[in-house]
């Protein structure tokens, strides 16, 4: 018989995307944000940008050679770590810090659980909190020569008035990537047009956001405060290019939808009951942790499991 089926080792669906690939992509989609940020906040975030792309290249190539494996530099991941560190940096923090959470990200977080597609939660977000946490002063300044050092939210939550435009816009006080939700959506969108990412994970972690803070913020359908919320503190950024990480979010199509839902609903609960007027780090970090256990209850039961035996 000439059709006779072949057997062969998966993978069994294959594709012309490599992670070089893919990580180039990401770069290219994290792009419009960054050049917002360096044009609207100066040269020292292009400085804060390159020391943290840099030193995320060199760690990453230092500590292969430390743990005894090949380098990795060329798949481009370390420089999507870096990219994101350096956004979530504010503009006005030391030049040593990106340096030390550059480290922490690839070293701490990313090799010492295995290197790429091993690691529990994402780097960058990672090595984020880990600053916050031990240089809260440094990492909580977001002053500059023509802002001060509160971002809308923080305002917001002291009870003062935002400008919702320049929010939008990204005229405003903020880490270097996060300010621009225009820029963010230019990027976002040459992510799902090249079939990076799709709307499952960022849309549903936007929209019960927003339902949550509807329901238990107190401003009910104030669109001032809605639009003020969603367009600050990082949420478009974490939406769409930190929560749809492919190494940290679930791999089954019902699981990223709940994924998406947990993530908007923590966000929520930080920034409603907290003490924060942020929350998306941390919601993202909580969340990578309980990925294995979503992806546990939503995988399929391959064909001819868990029937009684005769």
């Amino acid at each position: 018989m000439e059709n006779n089926l072949k057997v062969s080792a998966s993978p069994h669906i294959r594709s012309n995307n490599s992670t070089s690939k893919i990580m180039m992509t990401v770069a290219i989609g994290l792009l419009p944000a960054c050049i917002f940020g360096v044009w609207f906040f100066g040269l020292r975030a292009l400085l804060l940008l390159v020391i943290s792309c840099a030193t995320c290249v060199i760690t990453e190539h230092l500590g292969q050679k430390i743990l005894g494996r090949e380098s990795t530099i060329e798949d481009f991941s370390a420089v999507v770590t870096g990219l994101l560190l350096g956004m979530n940096l504010p503009p006005a923090a030391p030049l040593w810090i990106p340096v030390v959470g550059g480290v922490f990200a690839i070293f701490v977080v990313k090799l010492l659980f295995g290197g790429l597609g091993q690691n529990i939660m994402n780097p960058a977000l990672a090595a984020r909190a880990f600053l916050v946490i031990s240089f809260t002063r440094h990492m909580t300044d977001f002053s500059t020569d023509t802002l001060s050092g509160a971002t809308p939210l923080m305002r917001l939550k002291s009870g003062e008035s935002v400008d919702t435009f320049n929010m939008v816009i990204g005229r405003c006080a903020g880490c270097i990537g996060e300010t621009s939700v225009i820029a963010i959506m230019i990027g976002a969108i040459i992510l799902i047009m090249a079939g990076i990412i799709d709307l499952k994970i960022p849309g549903t972690y936007i929209i019960s956001f927003a339902l949550f803070y509807i329901i238990f913020s107190g401003h009910g359908l104030d669109p001032y405060y809605l639009v003020a919320q969603i367009s600050g503190g990082g949420l478009m950024l974490g939406a769409f290019f930190m929560a749809t990480d492919y190494v940290t979010c679930p791999i089954t199509e019902r699981g990223k939808l709940i994924y998406g839902v947990f993530l908007g609903v923590l966000t929520g609960i930080f920034r409603v009951f907290g003490a924060s007027a942020e929350g998306v780090s941390y919601a993202i970090i909580t969340g990578n942790l309980i990925v294995p256990l979503i992806d546990r209850f939503t995988m399929s039961k391959a064909f001819g499991y868990g029937g009684e035996r005769s």
